[in-house]
């Protein structure tokens, strides 16, 4: 998954295995910018476009972190049945970041179950005008 770098550089086994808080001493002057516009996650379009990413879907996480949610969060694997993606419902209704991976895995497991083209749209738009802004848009 390509990203830009927004943190400093770190050793394999700390940025693999360091979950984000807010207020990371970690994260450089340019990346808090970055992060604040979601510009970091710019670049995970070349990803869609060679076909390793969607645009909604959910999110991907480090593969440490999948093996830890994997033993302890139930049905948490159905969320790989499909791509990750840039953007998707928990996203949207505010769960992202440092917030709650079983409220993620919820709503991912709810898009997964009742997926349409219009739902993606409402995704989509609700990310470019107005994500965070509309807890529970579903």
């Amino acid at each position: 998954m390509y990203k830009f770098r927004s943190m400093t550089l770190q050793q394999k086994e700390e940025s693999d295995t360091i979950w984000t808080i807010p207020n990371d001493s970690r994260v450089t002057a340019i990346g808090k910018f970055m992060r604040k516009n979601d510009l970091d996650e710019f670049p995970q379009f070349w990803n869609v476009l060679i076909g390793d990413m969607s645009v909604v879907g959910p999110r991907p996480e480090r593969e440490h972190f999948v093996e830890q949610f994997r033993k302890n969060i139930p049905h948490y694997k159905v969320r790989h049945f499909v791509k990750s993606g840039i953007t998707g419902l928990a996203q949207v209704n505010g769960w992202r970041g440092d917030t709650s991976i079983e409220k993620r895995v919820e709503l991912d497991i709810y898009y997964l179950e009742n997926w349409s083209f219009w739902s993606d749209m409402k995704i989509i738009w609700l990310t470019v005008f107005g994500r965070d802004t509309h807890k529970n848009a579903y």
